[in-house]
């Protein structure tokens, strides 16, 4: 891809979705009973696919982005929206798009990387949960444990820890030393590594629906992802002014062909961002291991063990073959779902979450959704719940919630999310439950 390609690209018409709907549901072009599509031939370039039974069930904001994401010339098939889909930057969350030869930060999102890691245990809520510590229960002492150990909201390392990811990234610096103003990232790493963050980042005690105990954690690569999405973005919006790319700037979804000089580095950046992700959630996950061995060992004549670990993204862009042709798959706010592949599906704290296993739906690019997605927006949810409404219903479901601050509660109470059950109904052509899990404890920044 080199000037002549942004040079050959199609300045769009102009159109609104504030009053007019700019797209036409076919039903020709349906392949599921849980999604609809939508297309118009004169003013898109490919439909979007809807993992939702009927429109009005989309919001207005998360349309438009779909629209114009229909409109970008470099698409591969459609445009793919998961059931948990809301609006986001520049892209919705819960979209899928395969793209041809470029990629776009803003379709893989500001936390690169971001997941879920799990396990699960052979220990039965049951026989912990009345057990009783000079912390008060063995659930809150551990809640409390792990609120002391693992830095939470803003806070990170007061010293350098070990990180794997950072040590190899540093023995190859020839791959990122061009990119100077994200020097820096490399060594404030050192300090994040291990913390879990805020917003909707969170460590979750869990019970399965056979009585037993696991965990689950949401979290990816802290500032250092959202450096790397800032900072290519506005090269891209750069180089495709320059460029005379006529995809408009108020998209948000400047791009950068793989093979440029920025686009390579911005795949550089971007997986060592993904790398950094996981080994968060493989340090936190090994201290809230260490902390179930301490506490359960402490006060209990029960043999702790751990299995079934579970640690994948859903914000993130891979090379992958689809429809025969190899291709740049941005899952944002989406995990990847292939036929027998495991994934991590939570709720929001207090109703329930799941484990996965895909079905390989290639009109999804095998993908599914990544939680149950916002129904309100944080400033929403504050004005529409109070805290002593969120704090009462975590009290009458016995959850025990370990959060410094009780101020912003509303902002991630299970009311402010989708229903879990109504996401899961609307994509069984995507995956197939393995377990469902409710919360018993939950950790938040």
């Amino acid at each position: 891809c080199n000037q002549d390609t942004f040079a050959n690209i199609q300045k769009p018409v102009q159109a609104s979705v504030n009053n007019t709907h700019p797209v036409s549901r076919i039903n020709e072009q349906k392949g599921s009973e849980d999604m609809f599509v939508m297309y118009n031939a004169d003013t898109m370039k490919v439909p979007v696919r809807v993992w939702l039974k009927e429109e009005k069930d989309l919001e207005k904001g998360c349309m438009e982005q779909a629209y114009h994401l229909s409109r970008l010339p470099f698409l591969h098939k459609w445009v793919s929206l998961m059931p948990d889909t809301h609006t986001g930057m520049g892209m919705p969350i819960g979209g899928v798009i395969a793209a041809k030869g470029v990629v776009i930060p803003n379709a893989v999102g500001v936390d690169i990387g971001c997941g879920m890691a799990y396990t699960e245990t052979n220990i039965r809520v049951e026989d912990i949960r009345n057990v009783m510590t000079g912390n008060g229960s063995l659930i809150q002492a551990i809640v409390g444990d792990i609120m002391r150990n693992i830095p939470v909201g803003f806070a990170h390392h007061k010293t350098e820890m070990p990180c794997y990811t950072l040590d190899v990234a540093f023995e190859e610096m020839d791959r990122y030393e061009e990119d100077a103003e994200l020097l820096g990232q490399l060594e404030a790493g050192y300090f994040q590594i291990g913390t879990l963050g805020g917003g909707n980042h969170f460590i979750e005690l869990q019970e399965d629906d056979n009585g037993y105990l696991a965990v689950m954690l949401h979290s990816g690569s802290r500032h250092f992802g959202k450096s790397v999405c800032d900072y290519f973005h506005a090269k891209a919006r750069e180089l495709n002014q320059r460029w005379y790319s006529q995809v408009p700037d108020e998209y948000r979804l400047a791009f950068l062909p793989v093979d440029t000089k920025e686009g390579a580095h911005y795949l550089n950046w971007m997986q060592l961002s993904m790398d950094f992700a996981k080994e968060n959630r493989e340090k936190m996950m090994l201290a809230v291991k260490a902390i179930l061995e301490k506490w359960i060992g402490k006060y209990t004549d029960l043999t702790l063990e751990f299995s079934g670990d579970i640690n994948c993204h859903h914000n993130y862009a891979a090379l992958e073959n689809h429809y025969g042709e190899n291709v740049w798959v941005h899952r944002k706010g989406a995990v990847r779902a292939r036929n027998g592949e495991l994934a991590v599906i939570p709720g929001a704290m207090g109703s329930y979450s799941y484990v996965v296993m895909g079905k390989g739906n290639p009109e999804s690019f095998c993908s599914s959704s990544h939680g149950a997605g916002r129904q309100y927006s944080r400033k929403g949810a504050m004005a529409a719940f109070t805290c002593e409404e969120v704090m009462l219903d975590l009290q009458k479901q016995g959850v025990i919630l370990g959060k410094k601050g009780k101020a912003d509660v509303a902002e991630e109470s299970r009311f402010a999310y989708k229903n879990i059950e109504d996401v899961m109904d609307n994509q069984t052509d995507l995956v197939v439950p393995v377990k469902r899990l409710k919360t018993i404890g939950v950790i938040k920044g």
